[in-house]
């Protein structure tokens, strides 16, 4: 099980980062359009489409990442202070009982709508540039696929935690900037007062 734990989070964290780069993209496209549309006065007809697209992409396929991150929100004003083992519990059967029929509502009525687009082959009708966008509508698959992926390791870290009591996390790999330097001064002065 924690094989496959590790796997899923490694594949949920390299989707998530590689579709990260959105955010680039989604800030040069923004600068462009500001830049035409108030230097040039020549607006585009494209990038509010384009922006929409990339936002959406980014939203859905980050899901599986903050997933296996634990960073999605939730009421844990009572969670919180139960043992590890009951909240696996509880979480084990929200996840049979609401994730998994969700997750794959999403991936069946994802590749319907999806399948749909392609065959006519949908363009945006935000704007007049008629942006392509049927090739986007794979994103909800692919996002209701690796959720699924994830959901299962999660699943499966219920699992370990009924057993042990003890929630097994995932590897750290983003920090934050605060708590980076907290640790660069703590060294400082570790090293300057051995």
């Amino acid at each position: 099980m924690i094989g496959f734990i590790r796997f899923a989070d490694a594949l949920s964290a390299w989707f998530g980062k590689a579709f990260a780069w959105l955010i680039v993209l989604m800030a040069v496209g923004t600068g462009y359009e500001v830049f035409v549309r108030y230097v040039l006065n020549s607006p585009t007809a494209w990038a509010l489409d384009v922006s929409f697209i990339m936002y959406g992409t980014l939203f859905m396929m980050g899901g599986a990442y903050t997933l296996s991150r634990g960073g999605h929100v939730r009421g844990d004003f009572l969670y919180r202070l139960w043992q590890p083992r009951n909240q696996a519990k509880i979480d084990f059967v929200l996840y049979i009982v609401f994730f998994f029929p969700g997750v794959t509502a999403l991936i069946l009525a994802g590749w319907k709508y999806a399948a749909r687009s392609w065959d006519y082959g949908e363009v945006s009708v935000n704007s007049p540039a008629g942006v392509p966008i049927y090739q986007f509508k794979m994103v909800i698959v692919a996002a209701g696929l690796l959720l699924f992926v994830q959901g299962i390791a999660q699943l499966c870290r219920c699992i370990i935690a009924m057993r042990t009591n003890v929630w097994l996390e995932a590897d750290e790999d983003v920090f934050e900037t605060e708590d980076l330097l907290l640790q660069k001064a703590t060294q400082a002065e570790r090293d300057a007062h051995p």
